[in-house]
């Protein structure tokens, strides 16, 4: 098992940053389409969707609204104060505040979304409709003056949530004791997460010294913070649905890995939150 997931993240993490740098606006948001598509696939099995049918149709779906959201866009104005992007990276904030309740609640939590399929869809689109619009406004950030700043903001968030997996996994085998959220993801742990914080925040502190991050370095601070605690907060909300739906892995789709949902979970909070704090908070523009 680790041998796949190490010789699997060799391959995949050089094609996601070549993808960031060497991608086109519309490519880069074509293939982020895919992703959520794929990641909308997988969510059926959280909104109790057994069919196989019933999922393809949702993962279509899913790329139909993305694909309309974008061709509304005005054309060369793709501005993050777009109501379809705003929209999108404020109502991040506050799933993600939900989400957090529901969290911390579970079980009991379930009791009101368990039996509601309306409800579990809903969750889903606000996962992966501001997670997509996330990823295209760090993209386009300045792309008018310099094709690369975008790039280098998605490659500093995806750092962040690396480092925070990482560091959680290395400093939960070592030290872990106490439970973080025993009911949701027992194997978690407080040193874990803490480890993670740290590991994040030594990669933050690099990445604002060597790369061409031009904002202030109290901004840059809260913003990691911030995006690193979501990062962990989407981890643990898919495990929520996960054990719900009485799976282990989302799907099996990545050698070692499981499915999409097991590689962008921490990435689905991560992105919007640190997009909208950014670009709508401290408007960084």
């Amino acid at each position: 098992m680790l041998k796949s997931r190490l010789i699997t993240a060799l391959i995949l993490i050089p094609l996601v940053i070549a993808a960031l740098f060497w991608l086109p606006p519309v490519g880069f948001a074509l293939t982020t389409i895919v992703i959520c598509m794929l990641a909308a696939w997988e969510w059926g099995q959280f909104a109790g969707m057994a069919s196989r049918q019933q999922r393809v149709w949702l993962a279509v779906l899913c790329g139909l609204l993305l694909a309309l959201m974008q061709f509304t866009l005005p054309p060369y104005q793709h501005t993050v104060h777009l109501p379809q992007i705003a929209t999108s990276l404020w109502a991040s904030l506050v799933w993600w505040v939900v989400a957090l309740l529901l969290v911390l609640s579970y079980p009991a939590s379930a009791a009101f979304w368990r039996h509601s399929r309306p409800l579990r869809l809903l969750f889903g689109v606000l996962t992966l409709v501001p997670f997509f619009w996330g990823m295209v406004a760090l993209r386009q950030y300045h792309y008018d003056t310099d094709h690369f700043a975008g790039a280098w903001w998605l490659l500093f968030v995806l750092l962040l949530v690396w480092g925070a997996d990482s560091g959680a996994y290395m400093f939960g085998k070592m030290f872990g004791k106490h439970k973080l959220a025993p009911k949701v993801s027992p194997g978690k742990t407080w040193e874990g997460f803490l480890g993670g914080l740290v590991t994040s925040a030594l990669i933050a502190v690099l990445f604002a010294t060597l790369a061409p991050l031009t904002v202030s370095t109290g901004t840059l601070v809260i913003c990691a913070i911030i995006a690193t605690l979501a990062s962990v907060l989407g981890d643990l909300t898919e495990s929520m649905f996960k054990r719900e739906a009485g799976i282990k892995d989302s799907g099996n789709l990545i050698p070692g890995h499981g499915g999409i949902l097991d590689r962008i979970d921490s990435l689905t909070a991560a992105v919007p939150v640190f997009a909208c704090l950014l670009l709508l908070v401290f408007r960084t523009l």
